[in-house]
């Protein structure tokens, strides 16, 4: 019998090299990119932890938001996917890789910059799964801008529809729905803490992000809901070869992080998990930072 490996080095538990240069038109779709991004489609294996919870996903047809998908269904949870319609074809290989977990996926493409759309996938998504009790916010709009006088007042305005106003759109609209013991987990960043001068309106984005996430888990402490807010680093998405990085750095994205790599959406789910789970009970407007080690504090 072969031995079971129990201690797994970090500097190289997955891909170490760097990207080679590419692109794709935004907002990019995972199964095209080279190499694909791993979210735990083969690894990713549930414990029940999430057994009768009813979640919904923004973003949740590629990268981090794939493998928060993953590991719901996996965990046993229905869930609901929310993606932009251009990503159709990443969030159909999904919905055919959970259809053997034997739990409820249901597709919401729309485009969470606009407010009606945000109301409607909750709705949808709360009629479809019989309930909500778990929030995965995870979508967001991300380009690289050399010099602030090239950024556009619809890419600024865009950039902070996406990934700030969104979630005060989806909350608003899933609160009253919501009941005690229910969770909300946001996307923020190291760019928050530590941002790029290539990213001065999406970095602006997340540290918003982190302020609405400890704001709004004091206000619903008392209702029994607990906020808290995922810090990833450079971790290979679609986001990176779609605009968020210029093409010629991407052989070193990653690189520079204490652990010399970048990370891949895999390596995010089990603090998704962690934070919609009972296990995380005394937790709240806290940012949990998977970074590589550039630490966020």
């Amino acid at each position: 019998m072969k031995e079971k490996k129990i201690l797994i080095n970090p500097l190289d538990m997955y891909y170490t090299g760097g990207f080679e240069a590419q692109s794709q038109k935004p907002p990019g779709i995972q199964g095209r990119m080279n190499p694909v991004p791993d979210s735990g489609e083969e690894s990713y294996i549930g414990h029940g932890r999430l057994e009768g919870r009813k979640a919904l996903i923004t973003g949740g047809d590629s990268g981090i938001g794939r493998a928060v998908a993953i590991a719901y269904c996996r965990e046993e949870a229905d869930i609901a996917i929310n993606y932009l319609p251009d990503e159709q074809p990443d969030a159909e290989s999904l919905a055919e890789l959970l259809k053997k977990e034997g739990r409820k996926v249901v597709l919401l493409p729309g485009d969470v910059s606009d407010e009606n759309v945000c109301n409607e996938i909750v709705k949808k998504a709360h009629q479809e799964l019989g309930g909500l009790d778990i929030m995965a916010l995870n979508a967001g709009m991300q380009i690289a801008l050399e010099d602030i006088s090239n950024l556009s007042t619809h890419q600024l305005r865009k950039v902070f529809e996406t990934n700030v106003f969104s979630m005060y759109w989806i909350v608003k609209a899933a609160l009253p729905l919501m009941p005690a013991g229910s969770s909300i987990i946001t996307t923020s960043s190291i760019q928050a803490f530590q941002p790029s001068k290539d990213l001065v309106d999406y970095a602006a984005t997340k540290s918003a992000i982190v302020a609405f996430t400890r704001a709004l888990a004091k206000q619903v402490a008392d209702k029994g809901i607990r906020v808290n807010s995922v810090a990833p680093g450079p971790v290979w998405t679609a986001l990176e070869v779609s605009g968020g990085q210029f093409p010629d750095k991407l052989p070193e994205f990653g690189q520079h992080v204490p652990l010399k790599r970048a990370g891949q959406p895999a390596e995010l789910a089990g603090v998704y998990v962690f934070l919609a789970s009972n296990e995380s009970s005394f937790v709240t407007a806290e940012v949990y930072g998977v970074t590589g080690g550039d630490h966020t504090s």
